[in-house]
């Protein structure tokens, strides 16, 4: 009985040894399969949850009610583009954004660096567009709101900063933060110069709500995938370029593709924006 005994425990140690194998294998498997993604298909990664985003939201109700006033210096058809950079630039990157959005957060911090080195050394000139394509599919406000808050940042001169701030301290998807004034004005103060009770004034009273809702509006019938939307010279780049996949890399190789042989844009709009100053994400 004793060496019956002795046997069995043996083999069950055994099994679980090998049980415990098997699921390390499993989880190394699972470790590389996360951090390949996260490294390698990040930009991939926002692309499908983007269209999911954009899909779900078409019923929401963004109607462009409302007056439209539209922020300083917008331009494009129905002045519904921020722009950004050098007005003689060789290129044009537009982009289709939502603030609530986590697959714009997730390619803004993976690309942003990259974009304000192609915008400060005259190669680009980006437009920004904004939706509300979460409020439609989550419910809530905070998508508008924080547009609204965007545009007025815009009519301070403070566009670029603020727009960076409020995706390095984008709430999770479900948390409606940014529809509260309060946590809009909060960020502001990472921004200098920017919290100020005529930006404050702006904000509260939605005066650019109508214009925000016209751009949702546009993004719409433009029958654009999701959002993201990233296109270079009216060309989509995302999430792939011909049968490049999108990358930081890859971003910088198209722009550089498509100014060959062009001067880098000198004619940057007066008076120049005001500095850059780092923010630190907020969970």
């Amino acid at each position: 009985m004793s060496e019956n005994n002795s046997a069995g425990r043996g083999s069950a140690r055994e099994r679980l040894q090998r049980d415990r194998e098997r699921q390390k294998a499993r989880d190394r498997r699972r470790r590389t399969v996360i951090v390949s993604a996260a490294v390698v298909g990040v930009l991939g990664l926002a692309a499908v949850i983007g269209v999911i985003a954009a899909n779900a939201g078409r019923n929401g109700d963004d109607s462009a009610s409302g007056p439209v006033t539209a922020p300083a210096g917008a331009s494009g058809k129905d002045r519904l583009a921020i722009p950004v950079g050098a007005t003689d630039a060789p290129s044009t990157l537009t982009i289709w954004e939502d603030f609530r959005c986590p697959a714009c957060a997730q390619f803004e911090n993976a690309a942003r660096d990259a974009i304000h080195e192609l915008v400060d050394s005259g190669q680009v000139r980006v437009e920004y567009h904004l939706a509300t394509i979460i409020d439609g599919n989550m419910g809530g406000s905070g998508s508008l709101n924080a547009a609204n808050a965007a545009a007025c940042a815009q009519d301070a001169g403070r566009f670029v900063q603020y727009h960076d701030v409020l995706y390095q301290n984008q709430p999770p998807e479900p948390d409606d933060a940014f529809a509260q004034d309060a946590k809009l004005f909060e960020l502001a103060g990472k921004v200098k110069g920017l919290d100020t009770p005529a930006f404050r004034g702006c904000v509260s009273e939605g005066r650019h709500d109508g214009w925000v809702n016209k751009s949702s509006q546009a993004f719409r019938e433009g029958d654009f995938r999701g959002t993201p939307t990233v296109l270079l010279n009216g060309e989509s780049v995302f999430p792939n370029k011909g049968k490049e996949q999108i990358s930081v890399d890859n971003l910088k190789k198209w722009v550089a593709e498509a100014n060959k042989g062009k001067k880098p844009g000198t004619a940057f709009p007066s008076p120049p924006a005001a500095p850059r100053t780092p923010a630190a994400p907020e969970r």
